[in-house]
Order: structure tokens, then C-alpha cells, then sequence
């Protein structure tokens, strides 16, 4: 009888092996909103680790979690690494390519839990009613990646929180472009108050024509 149990068991896990070792092994995960704002703002938010704290929906699972900013201060180069409970984990992010108001392109090194390595881009579309920012985040899965995914969807995970991500950022990016448009204006009004008043076109004689009263 218990041959029989370890033998059932052996092919339970055997086909289990099967499974898992005929799932992808790579995977793409990808969400865009809209915001109304110029390209540029939006771009800001990301080629700047420093912004990430205002829009990133991970770091209210660990609010005391440490991070640390080095190599570039924005762009090409710059590093963010960060350290926390069991929700965040601990990593770092490269950013390896950026294009002003386009692309931003990151290597993003998971530690733990599970020590993976995937590419994260934002790419930036100008559309009719602002910019279309799409976020992506693709790699490699190994074995237990691939174990992983069959009682996980990844893609409902992560999507998730891709969405709340960017709605946090739409917040920032149109509050800015509303700071923007308030300064424009104000400016405008000023170079208009402070333009010189025209005089009234001299008469025959080098007298001022009045103007006429209504």
C-alpha cells in the first residue's frame, strides 16, 4: 500500500515538474493612462528617482523603509536602491537609457524575496489630450518563476498596482501643468499692465487728437 502512495506521489510530481517546465519563460507586464500634461512633466517624474516617492505604490507598504540615491542625480546613471519589511523586499533600479520627454529605460534588480533581474521602461506619446504614458516591465522566468505563475497571474498582480502607480502620477503631472498654466497667465497679465499706454495721433498743428468720448 505504501508503495503504491509513494509511486502515486512520484508521478503527481513528475507531471507537476512537467507542467511548470512547459510554461513561458518570459513574461510582460504593461498599462498606460492618460494625463493632461505636456510630455516633459510626466518625463520629469520618472528620469528622477528623488519624484518616485510621490507616485511609487509600493512604499505604502513600508513607510520606514530605507533608500538610498546614487551615480547621476537624474537620467543616465542614477541608481536608487531600497530596503525593507517582507512586503517590499529589498532591491535596486539602474536607469540605462532616457530619451527627454520619450523614453526611460531601467534595469530593476529584485534581492529579495526572490533575487530576479527585469526591464522596466516608461515611454512617453504625446496625444490630443496630453501625454499617453505607458509602463512596462518584461523578463525572464526561471523555475520557480514559472511555479510561481501557476497560482499567481502576474499580470493581475502587477497590473494592479501599474494603474495605481500611474494614477498618483496623472495627480502630480496635471497639478503641475495647472501650476504652469496659472504662472502663464499671471505673466501674461503683468506684460499686459506694464505695457506702455499709445497716445492719441497728433492733429494738424501738433495737437493731440482726443480720443472720442462715448
Amino acid at each position: 500500500m505504501l508503495k503504491k502512495i509513494l509511486l502515486g506521489l512520484a508521478v503527481v510530481i513528475v507531471a507537476l515538474f512537467g507542467v511548470i517546465a512547459t510554461r513561458p519563460s518570459t513574461y510582460t507586464v504593461q498599462r498606460s493612462a492618460t494625463f493632461k500634461a505636456s510630455p516633459d512633466i510626466a518625463f520629469a517624474l520618472v528620469n528622477d528617482f528623488h519624484q518616485w516617492g510621490g507616485w511609487l505604490p509600493w512604499n505604502a507598504l513600508d513607510p520606514s523603509q530605507k533608500t538610498t540615491f546614487e551615480g547621476a542625480p537624474m537620467g543616465v546613471g542614477a541608481r536608487y536602491g531600497w530596503s525593507g519589511n517582507d512586503q517590499v523586499g529589498e532591491g535596486r533600479m539602474l536607469i540605462e537609457e532616457s530619451k527627454p520627454n520619450e523614453l526611460v529605460r531601467i534595469q530593476l534588480e529584485f534581492i529579495r524575496p526572490f533575487a530576479s533581474t527585469t526591464l522596466t521602461t516608461f515611454t512617453f506619446k504625446p496625444v490630443a489630450e496630453g501625454v499617453e504614458v505607458t509602463w512596462g516591465m518584461s523578463g525572464e522566468d526561471n523555475f520557480m518563476g514559472k511555479a510561481f505563475s501557476l497560482v499567481v497571474d502576474r499580470d493581475a498582480m502587477l497590473g494592479k498596482d501599474f494603474d495605481k502607480g500611474l494614477a498618483a502620477m496623472k495627480t502630480l503631472a496635471e497639478a503641475e501643468a495647472g501650476k504652469r498654466a496659472e504662472a502663464e497667465a499671471a505673466k501674461l497679465a503683468a506684460e499686459k499692465a506694464a505695457a506702455p499706454v499709445e497716445a492719441p495721433p497728433a492733429a494738424e498743428g501738433g495737437q493731440a487728437v482726443a480720443a472720442p468720448t462715448p
